[in-house]
């Protein structure tokens, strides 16, 4: 489960830009330090974790707030555009794959998938068109297909993956973008019968306004799905920093499932489902025990390090993770014996919402 090593050449190829980027200073990259929750004002925050960067190890501390009033948790101070070019650039261009993605995909994606889209048809059977936002590859629409054959399935995404899935079929239409840039939303407002979000409000800038331009997107009576990382898991706490959904700087918000309820509701919206069951991903153990054992070896090339590794050190790497892989391959099973009961309990790492908008 440790990430995949980038190649030598692409290395190469980038580390000039990320030199040149690096001597520019990293404080652009970050915006100013709030004093009050971007959720509901408050002021009454705590610090809920300091963390490097552990799955890419670029430079940088990064904090996640948390309001004592609401809940939500929030990186602060919070990554600019330029800091979020910087941080995500190589997360999905092929020299560094994404290590959560593959964890999901490698823990019953789709099986989580058919269960989410198996509780939309029981509410909307036949919807005529839906909208995956920040759907990268297409993973669900392409499970979804199977149970909705006559939907027409459409994506947003900010990278060139939703490209990729439209031109392999996945997707009829492919928007290159936020859902909230002014020009994506003009083409997409009151199209869509369903529109879906999987873990994608931990990712934006502001998971209040994506959440108001999804239900933009929808016609009156359509239906809004979402799953998201459920910031009140006990994961959260046990694990701290080495928790996943939580990993720093990727994961910009964390928002509580009562959070979004009350601002669906506030915006003309009857939630009709909620569930923190079948969304649960097990991977909190094998994820952070596979984080821990890449952090306590020599580090791995990157394009952003100004000295590469030896050649020693590259290979003592190779057989330390090797030799510890049975230990990453131990907490996988313990995750997967566990999910079962865990995904009962509060120790469930996520939720799904399902509501549908009762006026324009």
């Amino acid at each position: 489960m440790q990430p995949s090593p980038p190649t030598l050449a692409a290395i190469e190829r980038h580390r000039a830009s990320y030199a040149a980027e690096l001597a520019l200073g990293t404080d652009r990259f970050t915006g100013p330090r709030r004093e009050d929750c971007p959720w509901c004002r408050s002021k009454r925050l705590r610090t809920r974790l300091r963390s490097p960067d552990l799955l890419q190890r670029k430079p940088g501390t990064f904090v996640l707030d948390q309001c004592r009033d609401c809940g939500h948790a929030f990186q602060n101070p919070l990554l600019t555009p330029e800091g979020l070019a910087f941080h995500h650039g190589d997360i999905h261009d092929g020299h560094l794959e994404d290590f959560a993605e593959r964890l999901l995909a490698a823990h019953s994606g789709e099986r989580r998938h058919r269960h989410a889209a198996r509780a939309v048809l029981a509410l909307q059977p036949e919807p005529e068109s839906w909208l995956d936002v920040g759907t990268g590859r297409a993973h669900f629409p392409r499970t979804a297909r199977e149970l909705f054959p006559y939907t027409s399935f459409d994506g947003v995404d900010t990278t060139l993956r939703v490209e990729e899935a439209r031109r392999a079929g996945w997707v009829e239409e492919a928007h290159r973008g936020h859902l909230t840039t002014p020009g994506v939303l003009a083409r997409l407002r009151s199209r869509y019968d369903v529109v879906s979000l999987f873990h994608h409000l931990e990712h934006t800038l502001d998971p209040r306004a994506e959440l108001h331009a999804a239900l933009a997107a929808l016609r009156p009576g359509g239906h809004l799905l979402v799953e998201a990382a459920d910031p009140r898991s006990v994961f959260a706490v046990l694990l701290g920093k080495w928790w996943l959904p939580q990993g720093q700087p990727r994961r910009l918000h964390l928002v509580p499932l009562a959070n979004l309820r009350a601002e669906l509701e506030s915006r003309g919206c009857t939630v009709l489902l909620t569930d923190r069951r079948a969304p649960h991903v097990p991977y909190d153990l094998s994820a952070a025990v596979a984080l821990a054992l890449s952090q306590a070896f020599p580090a791995p090339d990157a394009p952003w390090r100004t000295t590469p590794p030896t050649e020693l050190q590259q290979m003592l790497r190779a057989l330390l993770l090797g030799a510890t892989s049975p230990l990453a391959d131990a907490a996988a099973l313990l995750d997967r014996a566990l999910a079962p009961l865990l995904s009962r309990t509060r120790f469930s790492n996520a939720y799904r919402v399902i509501a549908r908008k009762d006026r324009p």
